[in-house]
């Protein structure tokens, strides 16, 4: 009888220990998660995988793998979560079965932020002014900063998170190229590059002209002569725009270069790899002067103001 008072005993302990012990993990797994509407997912094994959401904010533990382990494997890539709020078994569920659907956006090359982020802003149905916004507190650079590419990106994502990911993706590529090119990253020297090579960008009618258009631009910095070049005064917002006699007289902008000396506070535009590489190697040459030839598309060069004004009839 003692016995099995005994066994009947431990029978309620062991069921009460595994009552707490379900009741705990339902607890722990029905807390909620806050999350964005998309979310990456780097390559790797799942303890790599939760220690990177843990990193980036999201409140993940060591228990959560063995919990993923259960449910599914986790994919790798942008995953769609539906929304932003979600209990931990959900979320960790939405990591083995969702896909976020992919769209592209493409930045040119001599496109500026302002046209560019106002051109998203309205394919994915975004804030433009949001894009700006968040755009100026991590970009190192007003405009110019961005790789002009194809993005493959999630619809869905916040303006926060794509500025995040294109700032970042640029960031990575302009370091590369710099240490590939001066083995070491200056951002400031960097930069100065990126402002010439915009101007490159703007003015030069084809990337063969790029390295011409470069030398006239350091040709007329040595000489202490204003740059009096239009495609400075194409920036921001004005991209498109002819300019005119009239808005070069009442543009008192730094970016004005036929009022100013030396280059603009910064890049007026998105710069391909050939007009960085024309800033960096600049062809050799005496021009300081270039006209647009209307029939064929293309530049004259010249060396002195007598010969431009030839060239210009």
């Amino acid at each position: 009888m003692i016995k099995n008072i005994k066994k009947i005993s431990i029978a309620f302990m062991i069921f009460d220990t595994f009552f707490i012990f379900a009741l705990s993990v339902f607890f722990y797994l029905s807390q909620p998660i806050n999350t964005s509407k998309v979310v990456f997912v780097p390559k790797g094994g799942v303890s790599e995988i939760i220690t990177y959401l843990a990193s980036r904010n999201f409140k993940l533990s060591s228990i959560d793998k063995y919990v993923v382990v259960f449910l599914g494997h986790i994919q790798s890539g942008w995953i769609d979560m539906k929304t932003t709020k979600l209990s931990r078994i959900d979320f960790l569920k939405q990591l083995t079965v969702a896909k976020a659907a992919m769209t592209k956006i493409t930045l040119i090359p001599g496109e500026t932020n302002i046209v560019f982020l106002n051109d998203i802003a309205n394919q994915l149905k975004l804030d433009s002014d949001k894009l700006l916004q968040e755009y100026k507190l991590i970009a190192p650079l007003q405009d110019g900063y961005l790789i002009p590419d194809t993005y493959v990106i999630p619809i869905g994502m916040s303006e926060k998170h794509l500025i995040y990911y294109l700032v970042n993706l640029s960031k990575k590529i302009h370091k590369e190229l710099s240490n590939k090119i001066y083995g070491e990253y200056n951002e400031r020297k960097w930069n100065k590059i990126l402002t010439i090579a915009s101007i490159v960008q703007k003015e030069a009618a084809n990337d063969n002209e790029m390295p011409l258009v470069a030398s006239v631009i350091y040709n007329r910095l040595a000489k202490n002569m204003r740059l009096q070049m239009d495609g400075t005064l194409n920036y921001g917002k004005y991209s498109h725009e002819k300019v005119t006699a009239q808005r070069i007289r009442s543009d008192n902008s730094e970016f004005n270069t036929y009022l100013n000396n030396g280059l603009p506070p910064s890049p007026v535009c998105a710069v391909s790899i050939n007009a960085i590489k024309a800033a960096i190697s600049p062809a050799k040459s005496d021009y300081l002067y270039f006209v647009l030839d209307r029939k064929n598309k293309r530049h004259k060069f010249s060396k002195t103001l007598k010969e431009h004004n030839e060239n210009i009839k």
